[in-house]
This record gives C-alpha cells, structure tokens and sequence, in this order.
C-alpha cells in the first residue's frame, strides 16, 4: 500500500505543476485526460486554474465517475469496446478544434491504449479488438505489444500529438511500464512511435499469431512495410509516477527489506524461479509486470499466476514454515477479474486441495483465480484510480 500511495496519481499531478506552473497562452485550454488514472489526474490539474478549462475524461468503468466540469468516458479495459471508440473520436474531434495559440494539458496514464481505440481507416474496431486479444494470449511483453497498437491507431505513436498541431501539447505520464519508456505508456499517444509498419510484422509473426490475424490488419501492415518512423510535433513529456517510484517507496516504510537488483520481466514461469532464488531470512521487495503464455481457458491473471507458482515452488523446495508472498497490480485489478493478485503462504496449497481444487491443475488451465479463491488467497483492494505495473513483497525466514 505504500507503493501505491507513493503511485497517488493526484498527488503527483499537483506536485508537478507545483514544480513548473502549466503556461497559459493567448489561446484557448483543454484538458485532456486518458488512463486508469485519468479522474484523479483531471481532478488535481483542474483545480490548478483558477476557473477549470474545458476537460475530456477517458477510464475504465471501474474507476470512472462523474467530475464537476467535465465530460467523462468510461470505456473498456483490456479488450477495446465501442465506448473507448466513442470516447476517441471526442478526443480527436477536441484536438482537431485546437489552433495554433491553444494549449492542451495532456495527463496520460496507463491503459490508455485499450481505452482509446482509434482504429486507421479500412480496420474495424472489432478486428483491433481481434489482435488485442491475441497479443494478450500470446504473452508479447507490452513494448512488442503496444508497438503493433500504434501501426493501427490514428492517435498512438504521436498521433494524439500530431493532430492537436499547431497547438502546444504538455503531457504528463504516469507509467506502468519497467524502464519508463514514454513510447510504451498508453502506446505512446505523445512521443514517438516505437517502430514501423515491418517492425510490427516480425513482431506478428515472431508470436505465432500472424496467419490468425483479420484480413483487414494484414493488408494495412503490408501497404506500409516501406514507411519510416515519424516524430511527432513538439511536446513537453514529463514523468510523474513510475514503477520503480513505487518499490523505493516500499523500501523506505520497512527499511529492512531488501530491493531485488533488477525489475521482474518476461515469462511468469521465469518470474517465479527468480524469486523462489532469492535468499531466506529476509524481506525482498519487486517491482515489474510480467507476461503469460495462454494455455487454457481458466480464470486469472499475471501476478495470481505469480502467486501460484511461487507457492508451488516454495513446496517443492521445502521452505521452512511462516514464509508469505504477494504479487499485485497497483491498479487494483489483475486480468479480467475482481482480484488484484494473489496473497500467499506456507499454508495455502493445502488449503487448495483442501477445497478439493489441484494447483497444478489449476495452473495448466491458466486458472490461478479460482485456486487461489479456495484458498481464500485472492488480494482484494478494489479500483485504486492509479496503475504503475505490479509489485511484490516475498517475507521469508
């Protein structure tokens, strides 16, 4: 919890425009807000003005609700829906009304890819739907992820930037992505792409999902494979909240816990090993976001995965008893489920099969959720209105 209050989308919005005061211009003013976070952030950077400019809002619908002065978007997150279509074309309609003496306030958080879908012309949102779907099943990390969004997306990879031209764009991100690259947060709506149309297609094909993709993302990619990566106009990026924020706010409440030297990436499977690893007698502290290869048709999510095979690990190395782990989404939601992850300990495999659930069962079909709720194991925090990927706390003695 110390990491996700270190993550307040608020607080860091307030901070930053404490550090260095928005420029207002001749012009007109726009708030535009997109992300998990996008209520909190609009919430602090209106109440910046002295009258609150005009504010476009686009979040998920757990964490949406109405804003004094504003029009708020609730829209779908992973999968885009036709409200996150509906809440992009307003944006693009408020970008494209700018001239060259506006100002956009630009708050980007993560989840913004999937919220604002804006398919190119000639790809429906259903196929876009399609290759989301896809991509999370084929446990590409989010960089190769949000690389193909952006060759399919009129506002990703700078296009948000590129429409609001003339007018000055200043962007504030909070980031959910290891490493804080600005070209993955929200697939990059300010900044630079992160390749082209090619790079997109070995990424494709590298997952194994290129034959299973819609006709229509095929022959978009291929009419494109010549274009090179375009900058977008210039724009004030800032980061305000990150990932590795989060873990040294972690490490400072207990200031005996050890900091893992490097973030938790890339397979869950690799994850878990990684942690299982790390030596007894200590508190070791994560922070990272992991991926999951989709082998059933289970209930779960990356960090319930984690979880599980931290605790089957544990078992099978005999870990001396009162060891506990917990891998959650600062979000408050991991996957397509209520839970943000999972809370675990010398017990819970037991009492799984108590339940007369089998956890290796369970983690062939990719259903961690549903073994780890017979365990009473789930981590419930409910929405937190932030998302700066996932931490971990393993305690073990």
């Amino acid at each position: 919890m110390a990491g996700i209050r270190a993550a307040d989308p608020g607080g860091a919005v307030t901070q930053a425009l404490r550090d260095r005061p928005f420029e207002i211009g001749p012009g007109r003013v726009q708030i535009i807000a997109v992300g998990k976070a996008a209520i909190s952030m609009a919430r602090a950077a209106m109440q910046a003005f002295a009258t609150p400019p005009p504010t476009l809002i686009v979040t998920n619908y757990e964490n949406a609700g109405d804003v004094p002065h504003a029009e708020v978007f609730a829209a779908g997150h992973p999968v885009p829906d036709e409200n996150g279509q509906k809440a992009a074309q307003a944006v693009q309609r408020a970008l494209q009304s700018t001239g060259a003496n506006d100002r956009i306030l630009a708050l980007i958080s993560g989840g913004g890819s999937a919220l604002l879908p804006a398919p190119v012309p000639g790809i429906s949102l259903t196929d876009k739907a399609r290759v989301n779907q896809l991509l999370l099943g084929a446990g590409v990390d989010i960089d190769q992820m949000n690389l193909v969004r952006q060759q399919l997306s009129v506002l990703k990879g700078g296009g948000f930037a590129r429409l609001a031209a003339p007018a000055q764009v200043s962007a504030l991100i909070l980031s959910d992505v290891i490493g804080d690259d600005l070209r993955t947060v929200a697939s990059g709506p300010t900044v630079a792409p992160l390749g082209n149309a090619a790079d997109a297609i070995a990424v494709l094909r590298a997952a194994g999902i290129w034959d299973e993709l819609p006709k229509t993302v095929v022959h978009h990619l291929q009419t494109r494979t010549s274009e090179t990566v375009s900058e977008p106009p210039a724009v004030e990026n800032r980061l305000v909240g990150s990932n590795a924020i989060s873990v040294a706010a972690m490490a400072a409440h207990d200031r005996d816990a050890v900091v893992h030297a490097r973030p938790l990436i890339g397979d869950v499977a690799d994850a878990a090993r990684e942690i299982a690893a790390v030596p007894a007698g200590q508190t070791t502290l994560f922070g990272g976001e992991t991926t999951v290869v989709l082998a059933g048709d289970g209930l779960g999510g990356r960090n319930q995965e984690l979880a599980l095979r931290v605790a089957m690990l544990a078992e099978s190395a005999g870990w001396a008893p009162g060891w506990v782990f917990l891998s959650g989404g600062t979000d408050g939601r991991d996957g397509p489920t209520d839970s943000a992850g999972g809370l675990v300990d010398d017990g819970s495999l037991a009492r799984m099969r108590a339940a007369g659930v089998d956890p290796e069962m369970a983690l062939r079909d990719n259903d961690s959720y549903h073994a780890l709720q017979a365990a009473g194991d789930l981590l419930i925090t409910g929405a937190t209105g932030t998302n700066v990927a996932d931490l971990q706390v393993l305690i073990r003695p």
